[in-house]
C-alpha cells in the first residue's frame, strides 16, 4: 500500500453509556449458553424462518462466542492508508487484493496493486444525489470470480417521486452494467435511505432501506420502508420469508445501515435512534438511543412505536442502546471471535460491540466520520466520511487498513 501513518489506536475504553435493559440475569444465561456452545458447537447454524410476525425478544437469538484470537487485540497501532480523495465512499467489497467501492455522488472506485480507478456504473434509471440519497448499497455475487456479478442499491425519481432500487450488474470491461432490476419502488427522500446489501450465509440478498422520513412506513407491512428484506439474487421472494409474497423479512427500523452475521448464524443490525429534529404532525424528536438489533425472521423492532429501552407486547427491544448522545452507527463487521466492529459517524470512531458482555469501546478515534467496516483476510478495513457532514482532511476521504 502507498502511504503509512501512525496514529493512536484505542482499545478497550468503555464509551459512558447505558448498555440496555436486559437484566443481569439474562446474562448469566447467556454466558451458560457459551459455556455450552464451547462445548457442543457443530458449525454455523442459521435462524430458522418463521411465519407470520414475532412476537419474540432478541434475547432468543442468543449470541454465541466460539474460541478465536481476537482481531483487535492484536493490533499494534497506526495504519496504512489505501486510497484517498474518495467523494462521499459508502460500502466496500473485496475479489481477492483488488477492494471496490461505491461512491454516493457515483461511481465505483476500483482500488489494485497501490492504483484507484474510477468505474462508471450505468444504470437504467437515472441515479439521484440529494442529501442522502444516490449510490449506496454494494456486494459482489459469491461467484464474482467467474460470473463479475454484483448487486447495488441505489436513488432514483419517477413521477417525481423519489425512491430507490436494487439492481444486478456485471463489470464488464471496466465498466459496470445493469443487467437486472431486482426491487424498485423502496421509499426514498433526502434523509433515512438505509440501503446496505449483504449476502448471508443462507446465499439470500438482504437489504436494509430506511423510513425516508416517513415514520409510519415503518410499521406498513405493505411498504419497504424501515426494514430488513430479504430476496434470492436473481429477485424472487424466497418460500421461507416470514410474509407470504413479500421481502419483508423484518420491520419497525428507522435508518439501518449495517448487517452482520456472526459464525453462529446470528444476524446483527445497526439502527440509527432518533436525531431530535421534528416530528411530523406536532413534537420534536428525542436524540441519540442509537442501536444494535438482533434480526429475527418476522420480528417488529418497534420503531417508531417504542424507542430506545421502551417496550410493548409484540415489539422486540433493541439488543443493545446507545445513550443520548448520537453515535449514527452505519456499516459493521463480525470478527472471527464473533465481536462486532461498528462504524460510526456523529461518533466519529470505530467502535467494538461485545455481544456478550453488551459493551461499546473504541477501536479507532481521531479520523473524523467511519461510515463502513469490513474484515477482510484477517485485516480490518475502514472508510472514513468526512467528505459528507464532516471536516475534510487534504486527502479525504480515505480507505485505512489498521495495523
Amino acid at each position: 500500500m502507498p502511504t503509512s501513518k501512525t496514529k493512536a489506536i484505542t482499545v478497550a475504553l468503555l464509551l459512558a453509556v447505558p448498555i440496555s435493559i436486559y437484566a443481569s440475569e439474562q446474562r448469566e444465561d447467556e454466558q451458560t449458553a457459551v459455556q455450552q456452545t464451547e462445548s457442543s458447537w457443530e458449525g454455523p447454524k442459521l435462524l430458522a424462518a418463521g411465519s407470520g410476525g414475532s412476537t419474540a425478544s432478541a434475547a432468543e437469538a442468543v449470541p454465541v462466542r466460539i474460541a478465536a484470537a481476537s482481531l483487535t487485540d492484536s493490533l499494534q497501532g497506526g495504519y496504512d492508508v489505501a486510497a484517498t480523495k474518495l467523494k462521499v465512499p459508502w460500502s466496500m467489497q473485496f475479489a481477492g487484493d483488488t477492494v471496490y467501492i461505491t461512491q454516493r455522488g457515483g461511481g465505483i472506485v476500483e482500488v489494485k496493486n497501490g492504483k484507484q480507478t474510477v468505474q462508471e456504473l450505468r444504470t437504467k434509471k437515472t441515479l439521484r444525489v440529494v442529501g442522502e440519497a444516490g449510490l449506496t448499497g454494494f456486494v459482489l455475487d459469491d461467484n464474482f470470480a467467474k460470473n463479475k456479478y454484483a448487486y447495488v442499491y441505489h436513488a432514483y425519481e419517477e413521477k417525481g417521486k423519489a425512491l430507490n432500487r436494487i439492481v444486478k450488474v456485471k463489470l464488464v470491461n471496466g465498466v459496470w452494467r445493469e443487467q437486472k432490476e431486482l426491487l424498485s419502488g423502496i421509499p426514498g427522500g433526502r434523509i433515512h435511505e438505509g440501503g446496505r446489501l449483504a449476502i448471508g450465509p443462507d446465499g439470500m440478498l438482504y437489504s436494509t432501506s430506511g423510513d425516508a422520513n416517513q415514520r409510519e412506513l415503518s410499521q406498513d407491512l405493505s411498504s419497504y420502508g424501515g426494514k430488513v428484506l430479504r430476496m434470492t439474487t436473481s429477485g424472487m421472494v424466497p418460500k421461507d420469508n416470514p410474509f407470504k409474497n413479500s421481502y419483508v423479512y423484518a420491520y419497525g427500523l428507522r435508518n439501518s445501515q449495517g448487517l452482520a452475521w456472526t459464525s453462529s448464524g446470528t444476524l446483527y443490525a445497526s439502527d440509527h435512534g432518533p436525531s431530535g429534529a421534528p416530528i411530523p404532525g406536532g413534537g420534536t424528536d428525542t436524540t441519540g438511543l442509537d442501536e444494535i438489533n438482533v434480526i429475527t425472521p418476522g420480528g417488529n423492532y418497534g420503531w417508531p412505536t417504542i424507542q430506545g429501552t421502551q417496550t410493548a407486547p409484540g415489539l422486540i427491544s433493541p439488543y443493545y442502546v446507545a445513550g443520548p448522545q448520537a453515535i449514527a452507527p452505519s456499516g459493521i463487521a463480525a470478527t472471527p471471535d464473533n465481536k462486532i466492529l461498528v462504524a460510526t459517524l456523529a461518533g466519529q470512531s470505530l467502535k467494538q460491540f461485545d455481544p456478550i458482555a453488551k459493551t461499546m469501546t473504541d477501536v479507532l478515534t481521531g479520523e473524523g466520520r467511519i461510515r463502513d467496516v469490513a474484515v477482510h483476510d484477517g485485516k480490518i478495513y475502514v472508510l472514513t466520511n468526512n467528505t459528507s457532514g464532516g471536516t475534510p482532511g487534504a486527502d479525504d476521504d480515505r480507505l485505512l487498513i489498521l495495523k
